[in-house]
Formats: C-alpha cells, sequence, structure tokens
C-alpha cells in the first residue's frame, strides 16, 4: 500500500482578482498541489506561501497549498502526483529530485515549479536554464556543484578526515549523480569513500547502525529523502558519535555536526514569483529557471563539543550561522 498522505484539504473560497490588479477573475482560489518525499511540508512549501504572501496573495482566498508527502518512500511519489493531478490542481510544486521526475510523468499539461532539482538538464526536466520548455520551471540549487564544495568544508571541519561514508539509493538518478561527483572529489582531496547502495529503509538503517567511529570519520548525507538514509545519517552522531555533513541546516538543528547547501525557505519564496507569473498568464516554458544562490553553512558547536572535535578558527569564521 502506497505511503503517502495529505497534509492539509485543498479548500474552495470566494472568486478573487488574479494576482495583483489582474482583470480575470475565478471562482475559486489557486490551487497548488504540493508534492514531497519529505515527513510534511518543507521549507521550500513555507517559503513559497510566505513569499506568495509578499506578493499580495491571501491564503485560503487567492490561493490554497495542499502538501502530499511520502515518508522517504519516493517508490510512492508517482501515485501521489497522480493523485494531485486528477483532484484538479492548478499548478504543481515538487521539492527535491525525485518528486519533479514524479510529476512530469504525472502529466505534461498542468504547470509544475521545481525546487531542489540540483541538476534540471542532467535529469531531464528542463531543454534549458533561459527557456525550460514543456509545462516545467523552477528554481534550482545546482546542488551537484555544491556537493563537491561540501565535502571541502567537511574536511576542513575535522582534521585528518580520510574515510567518509555515503549511503544512497541506486535507484534514483539524481542520487547516482551525487555518488560520482562524491567520488571524483574524495579522490583529489586524498579521501577514502566508503559507498553503502542501500534500496529499503531496513538495509540503510542496517548500513548506519553497524558503522563504527574506528571504521570511518565522518557521514555524508544525501539529499534525497529516500529510506529515510538522512534520519539514519542523523542518529550516528549522536549514537556512535560519527560527525555528520548535510545538506539542509534543519539536520544541524536537530543534533547534526554541520551542514552546507542552499536555503530552502528562501527557494520557496523565489518560487513565488514563478508561480506568480504562471498565475497571470505566462507559460512555464517561457519562464527561465533561476539559481538560488543563498548559501548556508551551520555548524554545531555544542555537537562538536560532545564529539569531542576542536572547529578550527578558519571554517568556524567562515560560517553563516553557529548554533552553541
Amino acid at each position: 500500500m502506497a505511503r503517502y498522505f495529505v497534509f492539509f484539504i485543498l479548500l474552495i473560497s470566494a472568486a478573487f482578482p488574479v494576482g495583483r490588479g489582474g482583470a480575470a477573475e475565478r471562482q475559486r482560489p489557486i490551487r497548488i498541489g504540493a508534492l514531497t518525499d519529505s515527513w510534511g511540508p518543507t521549507p521550500g512549501v513555507v517559503g513559497l506561501r510566505d513569499g506568495l504572501k509578499e506578493l499580495g496573495y491571501r491564503e485560503n482566498k487567492d490561493f490554497v497549498v495542499g502538501t502530499r508527502f511520502t515518508q522517504g518512500d519516493v517508490a510512492a511519489l508517482p501515485a501521489a502526483a497522480r493523485e494531485l493531478v486528477q483532484q484538479g490542481v492548478d499548478i504543481l510544486f515538487t521539492s527535491n529530485p525525485a518528486s519533479a521526475k514524479a510529476a512530469q510523468t504525472a502529466t505534461n499539461r498542468i504547470p509544475t515549479v521545481f525546487t531542489g532539482a540540483g541538476d534540471p538538464i542532467g535529469l531531464e526536466l528542463i531543454q534549458s536554464f533561459a527557456r525550460p520548455g514543456g509545462n516545467i520551471t523552477g528554481i534550482t540549487d545546482l546542488d551537484l556543484e555544491l556537493d563537491s564544495k561540501r565535502l571541502e568544508v567537511f574536511k576542513e571541519l575535522i582534521p585528518g578526515l580520510k574515510r567518509v561514508l555515503f549511503s544512497y539509493d541506486p535507484s534514483e538518478p539524481f542520487a547516482i549523480a551525487q555518488a560520482k561527483v562524491y567520488r571524483d572529489t574524495a579522490r583529489r582531496l586524498d579521501i577514502i569513500l566508503i559507498e553503502k547502495p542501500v534500496r529499503t529503509e531496513e538495509q540503510a538503517q542496517a548500513a548506519h547502525t553497524a558503522i563504527r567511529r574506528s571504521e570511518v570519520h565522518g557521514i555524508v548525507a544525501p539529499r534525497s529523502l529516500s529510506a529515510n538514509i538522512p534520519g539514519f545519517v542523523l542518529e550516528a552522531t549522536s549514537r556512535q558519535r560519527i560527525p555528520t555533513m548535510f545538506p539542509d541546516v534543519w539536520y544541524v538543528e536537530q543534533g547534526g555536526l554541520a551542514s552546507y547547501g542552499a536555503e530552502l525557505h528562501e527557494s520557496g519564496r523565489k518560487a513565488a514569483r514563478l508561480v506568480d507569473k504562471i498565475i497571470k498568464g505566462v507559460k512555464p516554458a517561457e519562464i527561465p529557471v533561476e539559481v538560488n544562490q543563498n548559501i548556508e553553512f551551520v555548524i554545531n558547536l555544542s555537537v562538536a563539543k560532545s564529539l569531542g572535535i576542536k572547529i578550527a578558527s578558519e571554517p568556524l569564521s567562515r560560517a553563516n550561522r553557529v548554533i552553541r
């Protein structure tokens, strides 16, 4: 049975002018169907809502957002996307590469705005950044490029970093691309990358509970939430006292050591402007894909202390945020 859930019900309300001053009127709010492999609305979804409000749209009057999330079950995303299409949403909004691909397979008609698709051309979501083509546009963070820098930053943080674990779902094209980037970067940095392909939550849990600090010096988490791999990486921080690096600050706030990646709420806010254009009649094919260049480097000093790690002054001074 597919594990996907509706976070809240799409509402129907009174008529409203499209955008801020558009002449056309609708008999109901714009219905935005958000699709994610997370456990609830992502920072990107929250950013989209906040961005639309900043543009003058009223939630539950001018727009509503219904979120379907699959709790790390990437295989459930296509069915969840099809249901959103069948329910007649006006716009699809996705977080992470797998949900964007699921939306693409579900419809070539409904406008789709993605965030977090780190390689939208390589994933064949768009034809080019300037003219995406088709029904898809969005905000990318170029995460494949950030992967290389993320491993460099990790080495600066951890003295003697030599063996790094990277687990990923080999059924995901973007995860495979990430593994290659980490592999190439590790070779350049003289790091041994220990790759662990896992396909189920049980395999992911076993891979991370079996590892010991004497075997690896650190773990980098994948972008994808498939099989709850990032969750098990987070647990390894405290249980096995292994330093961890994430692409998302949320995990550092929950007890991970550090993160380096795009600020996801900002991706959602930027996406709101693209949604605004679509509402006003511009086709996604004609809306250039934008890059979120707001990159965050966050360190949890409290976790570093518990792991017995002294963070050097140079990376500490470059951090955008330090959690004490």
